[in-house]
């Protein structure tokens, strides 16, 4: 998916930084889909143990050297699911979308799990790429598939202005129903 200014390749994402500062050091986090892994520097710079997963071998090449970051190159849209269930602490995705594996998200998460979840919404369109629906959320489309396997903490949908206009949707969600310590 191409580039988007609304979400910056090096600085992490106020969503992710929001909900990550809560987990504790030493949890496991698997940054899907992590790109140049703006996500999972940050993480792995809070103690956290991060799986980077992406297809592009040359984006994961460049955080080999970074402590706390393991990586997985894996087409995550085609040919065999790279995990089991129940591995992760939490689960980081931002910027990317595929619907026929979305329901597997819920089932990397531990019991308790965290997933933590921003991309495009119907409507970016009107800004740029994203612009295709398969690639756009529907609106409440996350808040509908979490409540069906968790509890939801955050959620967040609209058009932002800053830095630069999109239409996005944001969820925080626990595995299971214990309620959390909110950060």
């Amino acid at each position: 998916m191409a580039s988007h200014p609304h979400f910056s390749m090096q600085d992490p994402s106020d969503w992710v930084v929001r909900f990550g500062a809560s987990l504790p050091a030493g949890a496991t986090v698997l940054d899907l889909a992590c790109g140049g892994g703006r996500h999972a520097r940050w993480l792995a710079g809070r103690g956290l143990d991060v799986l980077a997963a992406d297809r592009d071998a040359t984006a994961l090449a460049e955080l080999a050297a970074v402590p706390g970051v393991r990586t997985l190159c894996a087409d995550l849209e085609a040919g065999d699911w790279p995990w089991g269930e129940a591995q992760f602490d939490a689960v980081v995705v931002t910027r990317y979308l595929f619907r026929p594996r979305l329901d597997r998200l819920a089932a990397l998460l531990r019991q308790g799990g965290v997933l933590i979840y921003e991309t495009f919404m119907l409507g970016n369109e009107r800004f740029g790429k994203p612009s295709n629906p398969d690639f756009l959320l529907r609106p409440h489309e996350l808040l509908d598939w979490a409540r069906g396997w968790g509890s939801v903490l955050a959620f967040e949908q609209g058009e932002i202005a800053r830095p630069a206009p999109a239409m996005i949707q944001r969820i925080c969600a626990l595995r299971g129903d214990t309620l959390p310590v909110l950060p």
